[in-house]
Order: C-alpha cells, then sequence, then structure tokens
C-alpha cells in the first residue's frame, strides 16, 4: 500500500477521463504533454514533441538549463497528495488506537481466539474494499475498516504468545519468530505492491491479500478451533493500573518513537523520492527492501539474545541512538543507493528495539502484576499505533512547511533523547502489594 499510493494519488488527481480498457492508464491532454517533455529531457533526449510550438521549445530550453527540479513529478498538486497520503496512513492507526482499550480487557475475558478469527474477516473486507476504491474517500473507508482488523489480530496475536509461553527465554523466541513473520510480510509487501501496480494494475495486489487472509484465518480456525468453549481465563490488571506503571510507559514511549521514524519515513519519503530523484513505482516500493530485510535479522538476534542475558534495556538504548543518527542522515542523502543503506540501518534498529521491548512488557507484568496479558499488548499496540497515526499525519504539512530534512533531524533528535530512559529498564523491581491485592479480589 505504501508504494502505491503517492503515485495513484497523483494519478487520479491529475488526469481529467481514463481510458475505458485500463483504470491506470491516463488520457494525456495537451497540458500533460510539457510534462511528458520535460521527462525526455530528464532521459537525455533533445527533440521536442511533434505538436510543440517553438516557444514552449524555448521555454522547455531554459528549464533544462536552470531546472528547479529533476523530475517532471515536482509541482504544487504533490505537496496535496502528501498531505493525503499522510491522512490515509494515519487512519488505520487512529481507528486501531480507540479500538485497543477495549480489545485489550476483551482478549483478557473471552480469550485470544474468537478476536483473531474476527480480525481475519474483517481484513478480507477491508482488502477487498481497497481493491474496488477509485476515489480518496472510499480508501480512507477501506484503510479505517483495516484498523478495527488490525487491533483484533495484533493485541490477541501478542497477547496469546506471551500466554503461552511463560518462560522470558521461549517468550523472547516466541516473540522473535513472530517479528519474522511480520518482517517477511515488509519484505514481500512493498516491492510486490509496487512490481504489479506497474505492470498489473491497482486492484490485483490488494485481491491476493485478500485471498491470503482467508487462507490465514482458515488455517487459524482449523487449528486452533476458537467455537470451543474456552476456559475462564483469570482476572487481569486494570488498564489504568498499568498506564500508571512508570517502566511500562518507558517501554511503551520506546516502541512508539521508532513506530514513528518507520510512519514518517514509508509517509514521507515516495513524495521526496518522487520529486527530487525521478523514482520509478517499482523503486518507491523496493527501496522499503533492506528496511524489512534488516528488521528481520535484527528481530531474530535480539529477541532470543536480549531475554537470555536480561539485556533488554540496552538493545532498546541503542537502538533508539541508532535509529535517531540514521534518521537525521536520510535529510542529506543524494540518491536512492543511499535510501538503501539508510533504511536498512534504520530497519535494524527498529527491529532490536520491537523485539528486546516486546517481551519485556510481558515480563513486567509477571514480575509486578498477574500474568494476564491482553491488556499490556494493548497498550504496546496504542504506542505502536500513534507513531503509525501521528507520524503520516504530521509527515505531509511538515514536509510541506519546513521541508524533509529538517522533518528527519527533529524526530531523529527525539529518539536519541529519549534513549537514556531505558536505562531505568535494567532491574525493575517488584511490586508484592499490587500481586497480594488483585489475588484476593
Amino acid at each position: 500500500m505504501v508504494p502505491i499510493l503517492p503515485s495513484y494519488l497523483y494519478k487520479i488527481g491529475q488526469a481529467p477521463t481514463t481510458t475505458p480498457g485500463n483504470s491506470t492508464d491516463l488520457t494525456v491532454n495537451p497540458p500533460v504533454n510539457q510534462s511528458l517533455n520535460y521527462r525526455s529531457m530528464i532521459l537525455g533526449s533533445t527533440s521536442a514533441l511533434p505538436h510543440q510550438t517553438p516557444a514552449l521549445s524555448s521555454d522547455s530550453t531554459e528549464a533544462q538549463k536552470f531546472p528547479k527540479s529533476d523530475c517532471s513529478y515536482a509541482d504544487a498538486h504533490l505537496d496535496e497528495v502528501n498531505i493525503k497520503v499522510g491522512l490515509l496512513l494515519a487512519s488505520k492507526s487512529t481507528i486501531q488506537l480507540i479500538i485497543n482499550p477495549f480489545m485489550g480487557p476483551l482478549t483478557d475475558r473471552i480469550g485470544y481466539h474468537i478476536p483473531m478469527c474476527a480480525g481475519f474477516c474483517i481484513i478480507f473486507f477491508a482488502t477487498t474494499l481497497f481493491a474496488f476504491s477509485s476515489s480518496f474517500i472510499l480508501m480512507l473507508v477501506a484503510r479505517s475498516v483495516q484498523g478495527v482488523g488490525g487491533s483484533c489480530l495484533s493485541v490477541a496475536g501478542m497477547g496469546m504468545l506471551a500466554d503461552e509461553y511463560k518462560e522470558d527465554k521461549e517468550r523472547g523466541r516466541a516473540m522473535g519468530i513472530s517479528f519474522t513473520g511480520l518482517a517477511l510480510g515488509l519484505i514481500a509487501g512493498a516491492p510486490f505492491g509496487s512490481v504489479m501496480y506497474q505492470f498489473v494494475g491497482k486492484m490485483a495486489p490488494f485481491l491476493v491479500l485478500a485471498v491470503i487472509a482467508v487462507l490465514a484465518g482458515g488455517l487459524h480456525a482449523l487449528i486452533f478451533k476458537p467455537s470451543r468453549a474456552q476456559a475462564e481465563m483469570e482476572k487481569g490488571t486494570p488498564l489504568l493500573t498499568l498506564l500508571k506503571d512508570p517502566y511500562i510507559l518507558i517501554a511503551a514511549g520506546a516502541i512508539c518513537l521508532t513506530t514513528l521514524v518507520i510512519a514518517i519515513i514509508e509517509a514521507a519519503l515516495p513524495i521526496w523520492m518522487m520529486k527530487t530523484m525521478c523514482a520509478s513505482k517499482w523503486q518507491l516500493g523496493t527501496v522499503f527492501l533492506t528496511d524489512s530485510i534488516s528488521y528481520l535479522i535484527a528481530s531474530n538476534i535480539f529477541g532470543h539474545l536480549s531475554q537470555k542475558y536480561n539485556g533488554s534495556w540496552l538493545c532498546a538504548f541503542i537502538g533508539m541512538i541508532l535509529a535517531g543518527i540514521t534518521t537525521i542522515s536520510f535529510g542529506f542523502s543524494k540518491t536512492i543507493y543511499h535510501l538503501f543503506v539508510l533504511n536498512a540501518i534504520v530497519g535494524f534498529s527498529v527491529g532490536t528495539v520491537d523485539s528486546s521491548i516486546m517481551p519485556l512488557m510481558g515480563n513486567l507484568v509477571d514480575l509486578r502484576y498477574v500474568p494476564v496479558y491482553g491488556t499490556v499488548y494493548a497498550i504496546a499496540d496504542v504506542a505502536i499505533c500513534i507513531g503509525y497515526s501521528v507520524g503520516p499525519a504530521i509527515a505531509g504539512p511538515t514536509v510541506a512547511s519546513i521541508g524533509f530534512p529538517w522533518l528527519m533531524a527533529i524526530i531523529g533528535t527525539v529518539n536519541i533523547i529519549f534513549a537514556p530512559l531505558c536505562i531505568f529498564l535494567f532491574s525493575p523491581s517488584r511490586q508484592e502489594e499490587h500481586l497480594s491485592i488483585l489475588k484476593e479480589n
């Protein structure tokens, strides 16, 4: 979705009509000839279009000598697209942010499997709606519905893992494997979406994802049989009690800020590439490939090691520092190859933070409260949702006002400043009075 949106919204915003055969092809009218001729200059051709007037040729020659930008995408409409992309990306996380506080206690009460099956069904509906959406409003509705399904799957899924794997090392290993699934989706998703969009059209990648959602939901129902009556679960710790815990707040803050880095890069980088690097559709997706691969590597390494050597705090600290420095460096990137390297470092650092902090949140509940995990992972998912809702929402207007490099500098600096707070997670204290009171109730 990330690589498809900027180009598609730019296209439907610029196109007065479409060809009957394919909704992704534009009918080029005379004003667009300037853009097409400008692109031919970028590719090295100095010949004018057949219908070009001498005056237009002279203007194009001057533009070639003194270009304001190297790309045919560089126009005022692109700033409007930037804002729309931010709103679309933020809408899912905003809805998920609203649903999560209710989803955590619900999973604590009814179990994890029914919400997961419901999540797969909702994701199928939302993805199918995306496939057939041809306007910004329909896309916004589909993306918002996707947030409901995402809340069901993420809260229930992480809670189920924490409940099944009680021992710290096993929990870290299990969650590292779960992040592998996330990373594989990111690895395949962006390149798959961008290539399919360029060569097949917008509808195809979303229909494929809808089929995958059906298969995943059916497989979950066959394996876990959620229709069976589940044993009554122990009463968990109230949400407000967990929100007052300083250790949980620091852990959630680390997740939120590193997620904010990824969210802003996903929202602002494709537009920046289109505007300054003449990026094609497939490049808008493949540039995130190194990000996902490095996230996959980091989550598998540090998910296990951070729990084995009690180094969650150190992994989070180093990961946030590295993420901050790399984010600042994005503002100085000049080529797509630089972006590949920087995305790899960001993915590695964010994977380090996620895979070390997520098991730690379960460990904090074990240490300080009743070991029921739906609510604490609702808090973790809220932290992620804040990053993914605030990031895209501020990316478009901020880039339009102060520019992409300054936005990256601000976000990177915030991560560096917050990082030392992770030191407090080194040896969290046990809270016996809470355990005794909750068990008596």
